[in-house]
């Protein structure tokens, strides 16, 4: 990297700013995603590659401009860990994992305290998060000071109300209500994701990969057919759709084989 941004180094990466390289680490954060979706060994160690020449890239920017170096980066995520750890590091009792993560909220709370920040519960979520990633740890940090659902059938009690207030919203022909309840409706199921412990960040992309195949099937089928969707109708895409769910096994797929 030093050598790459040296006079006579690469051109491109002598013209990159912090601004610049944004979109390329979000942009390897999920490649690396893809590959782990995808279980290929060799990709994901590529992947990996990539993302950490990100922080190999920035870190080299920041010591340029005198602000920190790689080895305070390395070193300052040691520190971190240890502290966070003190029931591996520190010889604390910990009754489980319900306690380690009320543990690591009261150290980051400490921390913040120390750095002279305000104290909120719903503090350190990225608001560059995705939506359905950013609510679900915003339901987490609220569950780790009580407010939650005591079990699953409440949360998932939640889902029928908002998708009522959704139809009522409907019915009312108000645009601006009908968004409003949706976001409701969205970020309930994401809580009832939290509570039987599903990423629901993963499980919204496994539902969008097996649309993909399904729907892939579908068109391989009505394009050996000669014939366009539009010329087929809805009963017979309906027809190439169940076919396609009978057709392929894809993980997580609960639907009756027939």
């Amino acid at each position: 990297m030093a050598r790459l941004l040296a006079p006579g180094g690469c051109p491109w990466d002598r013209e990159q700013t912090l601004e610049t390289l944004k979109p390329y680490l979000i942009e390897e954060a999920y490649e690396v995603l893809e590959a782990i979706d995808a279980a290929d060994p060799r990709e994901h160690c590529e992947e990996l590659g990539d993302l950490l020449f990100q922080i190999v890239f920035q870190s080299a920017l920041a010591a340029q401009a005198g602000r920190f170096t790689i080895d305070d980066v390395v070193t300052t995520i040691c520190e971190k860990l240890v502290r966070r750890h003190p029931h591996v590091f520190a010889g604390l009792e910990v009754a489980g994992t319900d306690e380690v993560l009320k543990n690591w909220e009261t150290i980051k709370a400490a921390e913040r305290a120390e750095k002279g920040r305000a104290e909120r519960v719903l503090a350190g979520v990225p608001v560059a998060l995705p939506a359905l990633s950013r609510a679900h740890r915003m339901t987490e940090k609220a569950a780790r000071v009580g407010f939650d659902w005591p079990d699953v059938d409440g949360a998932r009690q939640k889902v029928a109300e908002e998708l009522g207030e959704l139809d009522r919203a409907r019915a009312a022909g108000d645009a601006a209500s009908v968004a409003s309840e949706l976001g409701d409706v969205l970020f309930a199921v994401t809580n009832l994701a939290r509570k039987l412990k599903i990423d629901p960040e993963q499980a919204l992309r496994t539902a969008t990969r097996r649309f993909e195949s399904r729907f892939e099937h579908m068109e391989d089928r009505w394009r050996a057919s000669g014939r366009s969707p539009n010329e087929l109708g809805l009963a017979e895409l309906d027809r190439l759709w169940e076919e396609a769910k009978r057709a392929l096994s894809l993980p997580g797929d609960l639907s009756p084989k027939k």
